[in-house]
Order: structure tokens, then sequence, then C-alpha cells
């Protein structure tokens, strides 16, 4: 007689023999490493690995996460949203990027250093849609210094100002740039510059033009937060209050924040329906980039003066808003003479 013959049988089926329930997890015990606790948390569980620490990450200091600093948290909740973030997520936009003509001077070249605190500026020919490379302010310094090799001397190196007057061009100090398009994987684009080390990619649109630059700084505040050094300066409010009708705004300002501060009255109406910021509605009232002291108008109670502009792009505005002048023959209720005498 067979194995399968003394089996006993429920309602003449055959029945697949029961699996053996899978072991519990091992308890994370206190004090390991984050990932430690992470293996341990999750072993030999058949399900997501990804959807459970999801799910434990939402709960407010759960049993399984009581453990996680803040920290730890935020930076977990970032690596798994990595995968729907895109270059164009975190890129510094065309408009502000800060650039040098390579038919500059090594002296521009400093002062440009010195003017906007960064560490590597691009250099393009011709126009910004034309960038060839950039420079680091560490191959910058050692154009225009040397070492001093005689030991009578007390300094260790001195100034090459003859260094200052040459073209960028003639130097060959421009290093090589990533291209790539907008809708590249944030993670993917980390893993390019960290196989090539390049710190710094441009993003150029369907044209072939400059859409905008990305630095490695970029991408690692996708995972870990703003990273701020000492040439950071802290932001302030992007809209400010003169008096009841004077206000200043950076252009940067979101229209909902300038409606928020100047009140209900400011309505963009239908000029405001394709753009997002105060800077982009004047554009559009406008109908080109307004030049510096420019007044405009177009729009009900609010008349627009052009503080700080180039010729990209529009930078401070002041928004005024316009006291309404009685019709002839109108009382203070806004109804004519006529018709209020006739009433009467």
């Amino acid at each position: 007689m067979s194995d399968s013959d003394t089996t006993p049988k429920s309602d003449g089926q055959d029945w697949p023999p029961a699996e053996p329930p899978s072991p519990p997890a091992p308890a994370a015990p206190r004090g390991q490493s984050l990932w430690t606790r992470l293996r341990a948390m999750f072993a030999l569980r058949p399900v997501s690995l990804r959807g459970d620490l999801e799910v434990a990450l939402e709960s407010e200091a759960s049993g399984e996460t009581q453990d996680f600093s803040e920290s730890e948290r935020t930076i977990l909740q970032n690596v798994l949203q990595l995968g729907e973030k895109r270059v164009e997520d975190v890129m510094v936009p065309r408009a502000d990027i800060e650039a040098i003509d390579v038919e500059s001077t090594l002296g521009d070249m400093v002062a440009r250093f010195r003017k906007v605190g960064h560490s590597r500026i691009p250099v393009y020919a011709d126009n910004i849609d034309n960038i060839t490379g950039f420079i680091h302010v560490k191959d910058a310094l050692r154009r225009i210094t040397e070492v001093v090799t005689d030991p009578a001397k007390d300094i260790p190196v001195r100034l090459v100002s003859i260094a200052l007057k040459l073209k960028l061009s003639k130097l060959d100090i421009a290093r090589t740039v990533l291209f790539v398009p907008p809708l590249m994987p944030v993670g993917d684009l980390l893993q390019q510059m960290q196989l090539k080390r390049v710190h710094m990619a441009i993003v150029i649109d369907e044209y072939g033009g400059t859409d905008g630059v990305v630095t490695i700084e970029d991408l690692l505040e996708a995972v870990v937060g703003e990273i701020e050094d000492e040439h950071d300066e802290e932001d302030g409010p992007l809209i400010r209050k003169i008096n009841s009708n004077i206000f200043i705004a950076s252009a940067r300002a979101e229209l909902g924040e300038v409606e928020g501060v100047i009140g209900p009255d400011f309505d963009p109406g239908e000029h405001g329906a394709d753009v997002d910021t105060i800077g982009g509605l004047v554009f559009v009232l406008a109908g080109r980039v307004p030049e510096k002291g420019e007044t405009i108008g177009g729009l009900k109670n609010f008349e627009f003066e052009v503080l700080q502009a180039d010729s990209r792009q529009l930078r401070r505005i002041k928004i005024k808003r316009i006291k309404q002048r009685k019709a002839p023959g109108a009382k203070a209720d806004g109804k004519p003479e006529a018709e209020t005498k006739a009433a009467e």
C-alpha cells in the first residue's frame, strides 16, 4: 500500500498539503545600525520591502520604526521617492544660470566667482545655448598663482597678475560637462556623475538649447534635504508691504502669495491663467520683457513698475494700487447724481 492510500481525504477531493508556517521575523535589538534594523525588520517576509517600508515610515513612531530619528525618517522617505523625481525637478532653470563667455578674461572669471560665490561656473561660446564646459575655482586659482621655491622668500606663493589678462579660450582650463534631457531620472544622473567623476550637467531641451543646469549637490539635496553653505543667503519674504497702496515683490513671487499679502482685490483674472509668478504676469501684460523703470498697466486697480531687470528676465517689481477716479456727476456711492435725485 502506498503512502497516498493511507492519507485521509475529505469529501473525495485531493487537497494540496498545507505549507508550513513562515518563521517569525527576528526581533531587532536596540542599539544596532539602521541597515541592520531594516534587515531584521523585513527578513523572511513574503511581501514587498518597499511597500512595508513606506507603510512603516508613514506611521508615527510605530513599534518597528520608533528607533528612527526624524532625519533618518526623512532621508528614507526621500530615497523611496527618488524614482519619481526627474532632472527638471531639481535643476537650476535657464534664467538663473550664472555663466561666462569663453572670450572673457581670467580676471573677469575671478570677479564672477567673487560675485556669485560658486565653485563652478559654466562657460559658453557666443550664447548660453552653446555651453562648452565649466571652470572650477581651483583651476583659476592655480593659473593666477605660482609656488615660490626660493627658501629666502617669506611667502610660499606669489600672484601671477599677467594671467588675469588672458582669455579663457587660451587657458584650456574648462572641464567637461554632461548633457542630459530634462526627464532623466535623478538616480540615473547621480550614478553617471559618480562613474564619470563629473560634478555638473547641462539640461538641454528638445531643440538642443540650454534648459537648466544641475550639480551633484542639487542631486544630493533631493535625498538629504537642503544643503546650505557659508555663501547661501537666508531667503526673506518674496513680497513686502511698504504701505496700504505700495508693495515690493520679487519677480519669482507666486501669484497666490501676492494676493495673500495685497488682498482679494488683486485679481489677475484671465491674464494669470498661464503664469504662476508676478514676473510672468507683468510679462504677459507687457507682451515682452519690460525695461528697468518702465510702468506697466492693464490690470484693474493696479499698475507695475519694473525696479530691476535685464535683457532676459524681470527681477524686482513695485506693485501700486491705483485709486479709482469718480465719474463726472457721480456721488460717493458711485451712482449718477440724476439717478440719486430721481430715487428721492
